[in-house]
């Protein structure tokens, strides 16, 4: 459509033979949507590319296009600037639309102790931030994930007692994987970083300092929970921002009802 505008402003056969070049480079089963238009489809994008008298490239032979069909098209272009140049701005129900923040990408990091200043390395499951769950502590997000991976109580004790997530997932792995894990693991570690950052008023600032980036997160062993080059499913980095976003509807003063209840 650009070369086709472009010809519209200086209509010589070298712009003409630059536009028919684009049109014909569309694949033809897609050509009928060029224009978006349901009636004419690209009919008048046809005509315009082809000019009077002439066949167009890579369709079937047929008349040339008359005059009267190029006046025609030349109308239809004209009308339709005219309209895209009139139509009011659109602006989305729920508001203008904003720019999108750069995406953060969170790289794995080993992090040992606590940190005053610990960036973006905080959002990682491995950072050491004690996470309350029924009753127990665990040194951070990813200890309480392993841990609850089993239905074996020593097997969760020995994980809570790991000295690394590292440990932690290694005695998880010579333990019964819980019935179904695979389905509940993804709805599991949504409530784990929920208490996360509701139990840590400061990481929860810094995953807001994130506004509306995407959050890309490396995880070597996984491309479940990792990105891996692109690969991956990245869905520690998917879950952690709908986290965000409901921290910012809480101090919104956005409340949402309980499960199973009618909101009011």
């Amino acid at each position: 459509m650009a070369a086709v505008d472009a010809f519209l402003a200086d209509r010589t056969e070298e712009n003409r033979t630059a536009a028919r070049a684009a049109y014909l480079a569309i694949p033809e089963t897609q050509r009928h949507y060029a224009l978006g238009d349901m009636d004419r489809k690209d009919w008048p994008l046809q005509v315009l590319v082809t000019g009077p008298g002439e066949h167009l490239d890579g369709t079937p032979p047929g008349e040339p296009v008359t005059r009267e069909e190029y006046d025609d098209a030349i109308a239809y272009f004209e009308e339709r600037a005219k309209w895209i140049a009139e139509r009011p701005a659109r602006v989305p129900a729920d508001g203008p639309a904003t720019p999108i923040a750069p995406a953060i990408h969170l790289y794995q990091r080993h992090s040992r102790e606590p940190s005053d200043d610990p960036g973006t390395k905080a959002l990682r499951n491995d950072f050491p931030a004690p996470v309350l769950v029924d009753g127990v502590t665990y040194p951070c997000v990813g200890h309480v994930y392993w841990a609850l991976s089993t239905t074996d109580p020593a097997a969760r004790a020995a994980i809570r007692d790991a000295n690394t997530v590292y440990a932690a997932r290694d005695r998880a792995a010579d333990a019964p994987r819980r019935d179904g894990w695979d389905q509940a693991r993804t709805a599991v570690m949504t409530a784990l970083l929920r208490a996360k950052y509701t139990q840590h008023p400061a990481l929860a600032r810094i995953l807001l300092v994130t506004h509306d980036a995407t959050l890309v997160y490396d995880d070597f062993d996984s491309g479940y929970w990792g990105d891996d080059g692109g690969r991956g499913r990245n869905w520690t980095g998917r879950l952690l921002e709908p986290v965000r976003s409901e921290l910012r509807a809480e101090r919104a003063g956005i409340t949402f009802p309980e499960p199973g209840t009618a909101a009011v």
